[in-house]
């Protein structure tokens, strides 16, 4: 039989112990019931879309580098050695595990918080979250901060070269925006996928309801009585609306309230984020109209400066053309007098050279060609 190609993945149980497993995707649909397409998703080799997908028995998370696999008891993280998926590790081992809840005198460890009946529960106050959410909440944790992170690098390298070229424009200081806005581009379409994939996860009370996985696993051993105890069918993608009382507190099996608070609270965070992109790139925009209004004023300046000069050389050239009229040897009555006469033609052309160019700047300041 053919096998798959093994790699290397990270389990994170409920107790915050950790081990690393190398298995092939077959081993890994077994071991969390999910199907293969939902297992490409996680492949790195492929370029699918982020998503967050409840299944069965599973959430799909394939959020930048988190690409991981949750389950009510265990998260399967892939590419352990990564650098970035480390940190993550490292806070699931940490937040994990329940803390230590004190029981009373002569109250067993071990003893369940359901009788053997299983037909009552007595005491039970749900204060913590189901393990799925916890893991999740990791999850999004490092994906929300590690955006954040590189947004704020990226404004600490942005800012200053924008500013340095609005002082002076260079081929060096343009290249570098080029590259700044080229990396900003990118970085904005990152952040908007995964606040496309919360918002879209808000949206869809059926799909978050798909993501409690503990709720999904209590029903499926409750008696379909009318105890109010939970339940899941599986003729319905939906939870069913009956109710339980647990100490006396009424709850609806579609109450996704928990979830969606703490889907809203990393929703303000990456729009946050969204929000200093958004700053970032109308900064840029401001900086490039900017440089174009002084390449404007600099391209008018040399549309003057060569009005200025075309003007002198048509002076130049009438004067010239007096010079070489004057200067033919043909023999002239009043050549006894040519220094006399040499003066007046001198001056003569001069002045009508000096006035041909002040009548040619006068009648483009007039037409508003050149400032004033």
């Amino acid at each position: 039989m053919k096998t798959g190609v093994s790699r290397s993945w990270i389990l994170v149980d409920s107790k915050g112990q950790s081990s690393i497993l190398d298995l092939d995707k077959y081993a890994i649909m077994k071991r969390v019931s999910i199907h293969a397409r939902d297992l490409r998703i996680l492949d790195p080799l492929l370029s699918y879309p982020s998503a967050i997908l409840g299944r069965e028995k599973a959430i799909v998370l394939n959020l930048e580098h988190i690409k991981a696999i949750i389950t009510t008891d265990e998260v399967l993280l892939r590419d352990p050695l990564d650098d970035n998926v480390a940190p993550v590790v490292e806070e699931l081992q940490r937040r994990l595990p329940l803390p230590a809840i004190g029981l009373g005198e002569g109250e067993d460890d071990d003893q369940p918080a359901v009788n053997g009946t299983g037909n009552e529960m007595q005491n039970v106050e749900p204060t913590e979250f189901p393990f799925e959410f916890r893991a999740l909440e990791v999850a999004l944790e490092g994906v929300c901060s590690y955006l954040d992170t590189q947004t704020r690098e990226l404004e600490t390298a942005a800012y200053p070269a924008l500013d340095e070229l609005t002082s002076k424009i260079s081929s060096r200081n343009l290249d570098r925006v080029r590259k700044l806005k080229s990396a900003m581009t990118r970085l904005t379409s990152r952040v908007q996928k995964v606040r496309d994939d919360l918002e879209q996860l808000l949206e869809d009370d059926d799909d978050m309801a798909d993501l409690y996985l503990s709720r999904k696993v209590a029903g499926a051993f409750s008696p379909l009585s009318g105890q109010g105890g939970l339940y899941w069918s599986p003729d319905s993608p939906k939870l069913l609306s009956k109710t339980s009382k647990i100490s006396g507190i009424t709850q609806e099996e579609t109450d996704v309230e928990e979830l969606e608070m703490l889907l809203e609270a990393y929703f303000v965070q990456i729009e946050s984020t969204m929000n200093k992109l958004t700053t970032l790139r109308e900064y840029i925009d401001d900086t490039e109209d900017y440089i174009n209004i002084q390449l404007d004023n600099h391209r008018n300046q040399l549309i003057q400066l060569e009005l200025f000069l075309s003007s002198g050389t048509v002076c130049l050239t009438v004067y010239s053309l007096v010079a070489a009229i004057f200067g033919m040897n043909i023999p002239h009555p009043w050549k006894k007098d040519h220094g006399y006469i040499f003066k007046w033609v001198v001056m003569l052309a001069g002045i009508a050279s000096a006035s041909i160019f002040l009548s040619i700047i006068s009648y483009a300041r007039h037409k508003g060609l050149v400032g004033s």
